[in-house]
């Protein structure tokens, strides 16, 4: 008897101890919201953080080692937008909605206030909800995307061509997050790619090409700056981080440079070497700096 109770004791002493599921393994789960449902996934225990994904993105566009980074600090709340992968409903096709997607979420999780991120058109439509709902977000996390107004580049022809494709390749996905001159870059793509595909489950399915068209045309309205973005990152006093590469061919970390000394509470961190996914190259160095940023 005392030696199988020694027995159990050290198995469970040499048990792994996560407290919860990582990115690779956590289940999809369901908000009820106006008659749709919300397709998200929750990483950690921490403080909210509510992340939106880029243009064509699904919940299995993450790299699971970003999300399980940041959820040593924060619990992490990836979604898709309505009628993309998994959610249900009207597609959602305008920066509204998209906006409408965020706040409903968190209506549905019962969550008040929270730190909100966006990754590319992400992040445009997470600075559209902090000016929409200021009073909920307590920090503005901007990954790899532009300030609205006129850009002074435009995405480059070949991340628009890969972009355009029905579905990408390991080639593409080079061009269009990490830079392949690089050899720092390139490896780092190889090994995020490998991190994504490494979950065989539970998977969403792929943005249609028809969504393409509907997310091109709310990212040009976020430029024309019609909800009052530019006076809001102009007068905050929210905690802006902006997350961008330092050869990022779609959203040029440029554009936020020429702002300099108008943006009230902006922070600018550029990854060297790295695209328009800054966050799947160094993973763990930015979910440390958003931790670092977002500390209350």
């Amino acid at each position: 008897m005392k030696t199988a109770i020694l027995a159990t004791l050290l198995a469970f002493a040499a048990a792994p101890t996560l407290a919860w599921a990582g990115a690779v393994d956590a289940p999809t789960r369901f908000v009820e919201a106006e008659g749709r449902r919300l397709a998200y996934r929750a990483v950690g225990t921490g403080r909210p953080l509510i992340l939106a994904l880029r243009f064509r993105g699904t919940l299995d566009s993450w790299d699971p080692a970003f999300i399980d980074a940041l959820a040593k600090d924060f619990r992490v709340i990836t979604f898709e937008y309505s009628g993309i992968g998994r959610s249900t409903g009207a597609r959602a096709g305008t920066m509204e909605a998209m906006v409408d997607d965020v706040r409903d979420l968190a209506d549905g999780l019962k969550i008040d206030r929270f730190v909100l991120g966006g990754w590319s058109m992400g992040g445009a439509v997470v600075q559209e909800a902090a000016t929409r709902m200021p009073d909920r977000v307590s920090h503005l996390v901007v990954i790899a995307a532009g300030p609205p107004g006129q850009a002074f580049w435009v995405p480059e022809k070949a991340f628009l061509d890969a972009a355009s494709k029905p579905v990408n390749d390991l080639a593409d996905e080079e061009v269009l997050f990490f830079r392949p001159s690089s050899e720092v870059s390139r490896a780092a793509a190889k090994a995020s790619w490998d991190r994504i595909h490494a979950r065989t489950g539970d998977l969403s399915p792929p943005v249609i090409p028809a969504a393409f068209a509907d997310q091109a045309k709310a990212v040009a309205d976020f430029r024309a700056d019609t909800h009052g973005v530019s006076q809001f990152l102009f007068t905050t006093r929210m905690p802006i981080l902006v997350v961008a590469g330092d050869r990022d061919v779609c959203c040029r970390v440029e554009d936020w440079f020429a702002l300099s000394g108008r943006l009230a509470t902006t922070r600018l961190l550029v990854m060297p070497q790295a695209g328009h996914g800054p966050q799947h190259q160094y993973p763990e160095e930015v979910a440390a700096q958003i931790a670092v940023f977002a500390k209350p």
